[in-house]
């Protein structure tokens, strides 16, 4: 891996930031003109088809799709919906930078269920991570206080934990699937359920609405396809540093378009979680590179995107 493609790999999940983060500036407006959950959910999905589709005519071609688990990809579905709806009730609840900085806390879930799910060996090294991490989050949170609603922290905490489990899912399934062939089975699987529910929720929006809510099914499909480019050119523990620039996005945003700036304890606990998931992460990082045996399974070819974002 030359470190041209490491640079494209940082540019391109700098690019998914940036696009996502404008996803979620766009859904707050859409709210804002009363769009509800169930519509923006739809739209969500229904509009990051065709993007999706296309970058896979372009690149590994149509036939990547196909697959023999089926039932995998049903409840990565249902798992991934589930999330969804509470990440992007997460945006619709709480200002921008304090729906981002809860986001930070994936890390947090995830040694969690790896310890308690996976039986992964977990060190007192993680396990203080943890710690450490939550306290930023009670210090976020100011329970008890004005600052941020308990119901608004909850959900952006509960959009995290789903995201965590997501991560375990993408883990085991990506022994057999490619990442466009995941992401193509979730938009297309989550597409009639959204539909069913639909007409339940349905308004009548003026032409502004229905552009924000097609802009935020177009912007967070490119987004998605950016984060999936990404990992074609540098492993997940080099890249996901970047994420945290998306506090960056999500505080200007928040600033330039609803004149919100995030509160004093948000700026003193968000470098807290963000510090508890970098120690997190590069401990796994160190961890895995200090691991003995065959990480490549017999048949798999080394130079396979899937394949080498796993050993990295």
């Amino acid at each position: 891996m030359t470190s041209d493609r490491i640079m494209l790999g940082l540019g391109l999940r700098l690019l998914a930031v940036l696009t996502l983060s404008t996803m979620s500036a766009v859904l707050k407006l859409a709210a804002a003109h009363g769009a509800n959950l169930a519509e923006i959910l739809l739209f969500r999905q229904l509009f990051a088809l065709p993007l999706l589709v296309a970058w896979i005519a372009i690149g590994p071609g149509l036939g990547t799709i196909r697959t023999r688990r089926f039932g995998l990809h049903l409840s990565r579905t249902a798992v991934g919906l589930t999330g969804m709806v509470f990440n992007l009730g997460t945006v619709m609840v709480l200002p921008l930078a304090e729906a981002t900085t809860f986001g930070y806390t994936v890390p947090i879930f995830a040694t969690i269920l790896g310890a308690l799910v996976l039986r992964e060996p977990t060190g007192w090294h993680r396990w203080a991570a943890v710690l450490v991490g939550f306290a930023g989050v009670l210090i976020v949170t100011q329970p008890g206080g004005t600052h941020i609603p308990l119901f608004g922290a909850a959900i952006g905490l509960i959009a995290a934990l789903f995201v965590a489990i997501v991560a375990i899912q993408l883990r085991h399934m990506s022994k057999t699937e490619l990442p466009t062939t995941t992401v193509f089975w979730f938009s297309l699987l989550s597409v009639p359920p959204l539909a069913i529910a639909y007409p339940f929720f349905a308004q009548m929006h003026d032409w502004q609405t229905f552009g924000l809510l097609i802009l935020i099914g177009v912007i967070g499909g490119a987004g998605q396809l950016a984060l999936t480019a990404a990992l074609r050119f540098a492993p997940v523990s080099t890249v996901v540093p970047m994420d945290y620039s998306s506090l960056i996005w999500a505080t200007m945003y928040g600033w330039l378009i609803f004149g919100v700036l995030p509160g004093i304890w948000t700026w003193v606990g968000a470098p807290v979680i963000i510090a508890s998931a970098l120690y997190i992460a590069w401990r796994e990082r160190r961890l895995g590179l200090a691991r003995t045996g065959p990480i490549i399974a017999p048949g798999e070819d080394p130079q396979d995107p899937v394949i080498a974002d796993r050993r990295g």
